[in-house]
């Protein structure tokens, strides 16, 4: 048990874990924002559209020979575009969170240099000897 809690608080599997759970709420959070926010008012716009409930009846209910019933089959292209709007706000927001977490490490200066006289290789500028031709500088 103590290399397994070792590794979970030495190695990236603390963070990857955190992430998940992190993206898990962060997916909630969009969704709730695309179907209660963002879509009322672009349903609102094109005419009183409710999104959730855009469907292409397939079939319609009916009830078999048995008597038992057969629910309506429909295809749900709303939730689709719902579904769509959400993936893209949450890949927005990764890119953005991404893009402002990875941002690359300022570069060291070079060290200082010189060129060996003699073979025009360049070298440290405490070298006294050249790492090409061996010479002496």
């Amino acid at each position: 048990m103590a290399g397994f809690k070792t590794f979970l608080l030495k190695t990236n599997a603390m963070a990857l874990a955190v992430g998940v759970i992190i993206g898990v709420a962060m997916g909630n959070v969009v969704t709730s924002l695309v179907n209660d926010i963002i879509m009322p008012p672009i349903g609102v716009l094109l005419g009183g559209v409710d999104f959730s409930s855009l469907v292409i009846k397939l079939k319609d209910a009916t009830v078999d020979a048995a008597g038992k019933p057969v629910p309506e089959v429909d295809f749900s292209y709303g939730s689709f575009i719902n579904v769509v709007v959400s993936f893209v706000i949450i890949a927005l927001v990764v890119y953005i969170v991404a893009s402002l977490m990875l941002r690359p490490a300022p570069e060291a200066p070079a060290p200082p240099t010189r060129t060996c006289q003699f073979c025009k290789e360049t070298v440290p500028a405490d070298a006294t000897r050249c790492r090409a031709c061996t010479s002496a500088i």
